[in-house]
């Protein structure tokens, strides 16, 4: 189901970029700006859509330090808490600066339909105790997935310039911490 949805959200934001581009003779005339604070309506969604996300992480992660015990998994999650802590700060306020739709926008954003948090969420807070560690590497890598695929659609898509170059962060942060939750898993 993660790939359908990924494809869909790629083709919505490849879509929507398609009919927000300019021409590529007035991008090459005009001087850009010093510091860039456009933000196009694929830039705004992708950051509706990931601060929603980013909402959802930080509610997995709570319950992951609430109720987990592995040192070295407590770790990573304090470390990925921190990271996107920072990133959620930085996509609200460009919202902000994006005017009143934008943050009407997020604000309504309904991730539901293309995130399995909430069912995550209820089996991490279901987990026996003695499994918990175990249900946060399982739900997290599925839902950091979905967060690298979103932002790798951005790459591709946005015309933000400094949207574009959070969402690469995104996707690399993304799926280096997938490659450490399944080697924390396979031990």
């Amino acid at each position: 189901m993660r790939r359908p949805l990924a494809a869909l959200l790629l083709a919505v934001l490849l879509g929507a970029a398609g009919c927000a581009a300019q021409p590529a003779s007035t991008a090459a005339t005009r001087p850009e700006p010093a510091v860039e604070t456009e933000t196009s309506g694929i830039d705004a969604l992708f950051l509706a859509m990931m601060v929603a996300h980013t909402e959802q992480t930080l509610e997995l992660v709570q319950v992951g330090l609430d109720r987990g015990t592995d040192p070295e998994v407590r770790t990573l999650i304090a470390a990925v808490r921190a990271t996107e802590t920072d990133e959620l700060a930085t996509m609200r306020g460009w919202l902000r600066e994006a005017g009143p739709s934008a943050v009407a926008a997020a604000e309504r954003h309904d991730h539901s339909g293309h995130s399995d948090a909430t069912a995550g969420l209820a089996r991490l807070r279901a987990a026996p105790a003695d499994q918990v560690d175990r249900v946060l590497l399982d739900v997290l890598a599925a839902h950091q997935r979905t967060a690298a695929d979103l932002a790798r659609a951005q790459v591709q898509a946005g015309t933000s310039a400094r949207v574009r170059d959070l969402a690469g962060r995104i996707e690399r942060s993304r799926t280096a911490e997938v490659a450490l939750l399944a080697k924390l898993g396979a031990r």
